[in-house]
């Protein structure tokens, strides 16, 4: 399987909700359907199916978050010495030069991406146009609106 990048704080986000799942919600499920199996007849149980179907959710993203974290090539941008360039885990100031608005992302893993917290996919069109760029250097990116033009400000490792 191949390696999956992450950042130190989305590796330690998908850790968090590992325990979580697995201290909290597979208890409570394993109670509601302890509970629900008390109530007599599975045939015509809802709370049962509900609660069955519930376990097999967390069960299934135990072993999804497993599988990733097994996988997980961490990166933490604090240590990367790329020499200004932009790569994974890096923080790139930017300008549209249309509109003249600026920027801040954070190029992070597909687990991580958060549009409204500034951290945008290593996959997305956006940071594929950025890696490999310089501060001062303009990135041409294909958006579904048409082409959309952005110059690198900066380019820090936080």
């Amino acid at each position: 399987m191949t390696k999956i990048p992450l950042t130190v704080k989305g590796a330690e986000q998908l850790k968090a909700e590992l325990h979580h799942l697995k201290s909290v919600e597979r208890p409570k499920v394993i109670a509601a359907i302890a509970e629900a199996r008390s109530h007599g007849d599975l045939s015509e149980n809802a709370e049962y199916d509900a609660a069955k179907e519930r376990q097999s959710f967390i069960e299934g993203r135990i072993a999804e978050l497993e599988s990733k974290l097994a996988n997980a090539q961490i990166i933490d941008p604090a240590q990367l010495d790329a020499d200004g360039r932009c790569v994974f885990g890096a923080t790139v100031d930017l300008e549209d030069l249309e509109t003249g608005d600026c920027v801040t992302y954070q190029i992070v893993g597909d687990d991580e991406a958060d549009i409204k917290h500034g951290k945008i996919s290593i996959s997305s069109p956006i940071a594929r146009a950025l890696i490999g760029k310089y501060a001062g250097e303009v990135a041409d990116v294909q958006a579904p609106g048409g082409v959309r033009h952005y110059e690198v400000l900066d380019v820090k490792y936080i």
